[in-house]
């Protein structure tokens, strides 16, 4: 069968617990690739030492102060060869050996620009299980294609939803990726670069089949650190205005419920969960009135605030 050619492409950096997974998960597709290219940031874990295991792998390296999420990406995909290629991470392992055919299935025509995939959460105990993947229907492909006039005058909702890209599953044509490059910034360079390729006219599709595990355990920092970058981000490209989270009582008692049915009889890891969610949802919206305040004090103060703050991308903790 001919395959087209496709090359993948993720940052890494102290992903030792969880890289060899990803590299075998990719490894046994029913589409091989015909290389995986890192770029690793100074990891210090073993990450190194486990890549070296497998030929296909590929490792450029650059000192951890030169990591950006836009510009580290562009690195990789100057180094690849294949027609298509896969944006991921190292701590994301394909949901099944069918990712990339799913992917590619994407590409209904030649508009088409890029496909993107959905991140599930598996049912482990050490992840948060109100995360845990219960899909609700089958997954069905969406195409989204505007001309500079149409996406310009759609509403700030719409704009996001047409842009929620996600560069942890995502397969690109190489030679679009070489016309419209990823962005310098700390965070977001997915949903920045869906925005470039719809306002010149190409189109994107989003096909959940195409899954893959990928889960962080936040602490309040970087759940506050992320979450006030993403409306940042949101804000600044699309026009939207956040929305103070909310919990109500119902929204509450549906947690307690979740928790009860997927832990029970396990009181303290219960406890545990709820207390987690209920830190992470304050973190939230920390992050709302930190946006709001700053913002009510100009747009210079704002700008400031997300430098300071997010200057440097936020890390999630490392856990398997």
């Amino acid at each position: 069968m001919n395959f087209p050619t496709v090359s993948v492409v993720m940052p890494v950096k102290n992903e030792a617990l969880k890289i060899k997974a990803c590299i075998e998960g990719i490894l046994a597709q029913t589409v091989p690739v015909n290389e995986i290219i890192v770029v690793d940031s100074g990891s210090a874990d073993g990450t190194l030492e486990i890549l070296e295991l497998f030929p296909q792998v590929q490792v450029f390296k650059i000192p951890s102060s030169e990591f950006n999420h836009g510009l580290t990406r562009n690195l990789g995909v100057s180094m690849a060869t294949g027609e298509f290629v896969i944006l991921t991470v190292g701590d994301a392992q394909p949901a099944n050996e069918f990712w990339i055919e799913e992917l590619l299935k994407g590409f209904l025509d030649e508009n088409v620009a890029a496909v993107c995939g959905q991140q599930i959460v598996p049912h482990h105990k050490d992840k948060n299980p109100v995360d845990w993947f219960r899909p609700v229907s089958q997954p069905k492909l969406k195409r989204w294609q505007y001309s500079l006039a149409e996406f310009e005058v759609l509403d700030p909702v719409m704009k996001k939803a047409v842009c929620s890209w996600d560069d942890v599953t995502a397969m690109y044509r190489r030679n679009i990726l070489s016309k419209i490059p990823f962005q310098k910034t700390p965070y977001c360079e997915d949903a920045i670069w869906a925005r470039e390729a719809v306002m010149n006219g190409h189109a994107i599709v989003y096909n959940p089949a195409a899954r893959v595990y990928h889960y962080h355990n936040e602490d309040a920092d970087f759940s506050f650190k992320r979450c006030f970058t993403t409306i940042f981000m949101q804000y600044r490209y699309f026009g939207l205005m956040p929305q103070k989270p909310q919990m109500p009582f119902l929204a509450k008692l549906r947690m307690v419920k979740l928790l009860a049915k997927s832990l029970l009889p396990n009181v303290n890891a219960m406890l545990k969960w709820h207390r987690y969610n209920t830190q992470n949802f304050n973190a939230r919206k920390n992050a709302f009135f930190a946006f709001m305040e700053a913002r009510k004090k100009g747009e210079d103060e704002l700008d400031n605030l997300h430098t300071q703050l997010c200057g440097k991308p936020p890390v999630p903790l490392k856990t398997l």
